[in-house]
This record gives C-alpha cells, sequence and structure tokens, in this order.
C-alpha cells in the first residue's frame, strides 16, 4: 500500500504540471503523461510486458475530464460545428474502440518504441508547425472515414486526445482553424471515452497485473493526476496571456525530444 500511495504522490504532482502546461501551450497531456507513467509505474510492479499499455490506457483514461472541460469551453463560444462532429464520430468512435484490442496485440517493446518516435515528430511539430489551411473541401465519406478512424486509431494507441492530427486534417480541407480547434475537442472526448473503453476491455483477463487496475488502467495514477489537472489547466490558460508561450513550446518541445530519444535507446 505504501507503494500505491508514492505513486498517487507523485502523480498529484504529475497532473498538476500536465493541466498548468495543457493550458499554457494547448497541448494535450498524454506526450507527458505517458513517458512519466513508464518511469512510475515499475515502482510498483508492473512487469515489462504490459507497462506501456497500461500508460497509455492510463493517460487516455486522465484525458477524459480534460476533453469534457475543453469541449463546454469551445462550445461556450460557438467553436463547435455539431454537424462535422457528427459527420466525423462515426470514424472516431470505431478508430479509438480498436486502439486497445491492436495495442493488445504489440510487443510492448515495440509499442515503447513507436511511442517515442511519434513523441519526437510531435515536439518536431510543436517547434516548427507546419502551416495546412487551404480551401480544399471536405473528401467524400468513405475517405474522410477511413483518414478519422486512421487518426483516432493513431490517438488511441499513443494515448493522446488525437488533436495535433486531426486538427492539420481539417485545417487542410478547408475548415476554419477556431472551428477544427472546437470539433477537435469534441473528438477528444469520444477518443478518450471510446479509446479508454477498450483499453479495459482488452486488459479486463489479463494475467499478472497488480491491484487496482481495471483492464489495463491503473486507478491509483489515474486519481492523481486527475485531482490536480482540472485545477491547473485554468491557471496556464491564464498565464498563456502574459508569458512568451513561443519560447515555451520550443523549450519543452526539446524536452519531449531528449525523451523521446532515451525511450528509443531504452
Amino acid at each position: 500500500m505504501e507503494q500505491v500511495l508514492w505513486v498517487i504522490g507523485w502523480c498529484v504532482l504529475l497532473g498538476a504540471f500536465v493541466g498548468f502546461m495543457a493550458g499554457l501551450l494547448g497541448i494535450g497531456g498524454g506526450l507527458m503523461i505517458v513517458p512519466a507513467l513508464l518511469y512510475l509505474l515499475p515502482k510498483v510492479g508492473f512487469d515489462a510486458d504490459f507497462l506501456p499499455h497500461v500508460a497509455i490506457a492510463t493517460s487516455l483514461s486522465a484525458i477524459i475530464l480534460t476533453s469534457l472541460s475543453s469541449a463546454r469551453a469551445h462550445h461556450g463560444r460557438g467553436n463547435i460545428d455539431w454537424s462535422l462532429l457528427k459527420l466525423l464520430a462515426p470514424a472516431v468512435l470505431v478508430g479509438a474502440l480498436a486502439s486497445g484490442f491492436i495495442a493488445e496485440r504489440i510487443a510492448a517493446a515495440h509499442l515503447k518504441q513507436v511511442f517515442a518516435i511519434f513523441v519526437i515528430l510531435m515536439a518536431i511539430h510543436m517547434a516548427y508547425p507546419v502551416k495546412t489551411e487551404s480551401n480544399r473541401a471536405l473528401p467524400s465519406t468513405l475517405p474522410l472515414f477511413v483518414m478519422v478512424a486512421l487518426i483516432a486509431l493513431v490517438a488511441g494507441l499513443m494515448g493522446i486526445g488525437g488533436g495535433v492530427l486531426l486538427v492539420p486534417l481539417l485545417t487542410f480541407f478547408g475548415i476554419a482553424m477556431r472551428t477544427a480547434v472546437g470539433v477537435s475537442a469534441g473528438t477528444g472526448l469520444l477518443i478518450a471515452l471510446s479509446g479508454s473503453l477498450s483499453y479495459v476491455l482488452a486488459g479486463w483477463n489479463a494475467s499478472g497485473m497488480p491491484e487496482f487496475t481495471l483492464g489495463y488502467v491503473y486507478l491509483p495514477a489515474l486519481f492523481g493526476i486527475v485531482c490536480t489537472s482540472m485545477l491547473t489547466a485554468p491557471l496556464g490558460a491564464r498565464a498563456a496571456s502574459s508569458w512568451p508561450t513561443a519560447l515555451l513550446k520550443k523549450i519543452f518541445a526539446l524536452l519531449l525530444t531528449v525523451i523521446g530519444i532515451k525511450l528509443v535507446l531504452g
């Protein structure tokens, strides 16, 4: 029990940092939560065979509340095009729901390395974002479904909300940035809910898991993260108006790159 309390304590601090940085820089928490859990969870006896799966599943579950808060805020500002969100929702749910069952079939070492490479790519994108705005029309139903389902699948496999992937896609097809971000907030909630459910179901009968797990979701870590992340996100958003966020984004991207390289090297 002492080890569990130790993890909760560290995750309370992690949640405070994640929430503040998410509010400050407008980034999802998964890129921070997963590497931290990869380091913390072995301390409570998680086998290496399950470690990345549990870190990713717990990250997705932690994103549920932050995504809900974000979606409500964007709805209040009129940024969510509900007809577009309804069009994308089936693909989002299918892709995210598949993620846990596909992740279960990927060896832990491979999943960890894929996540590490993804972190490095996202860090580069954060430091040097590519502008994707255009006047192209949205593609027909089937191609759009496939593209969005793949984005939701990748988001579920990486333990993130998916906005970093969906927003560029939507702006590429002529959706205004504020609408793309608002719709992404809504799909992020769907990805977190559906993805979390898939990891719970996929890990339901997994053997050798420590206590206090629900499928692949580790509840003490989840509790610690959400306790503080919801409190510090507004503080980060408030600081964004006066802090040098462009510089901080580049510094944070460098930190993510170092973390990604360390994960690749093992």
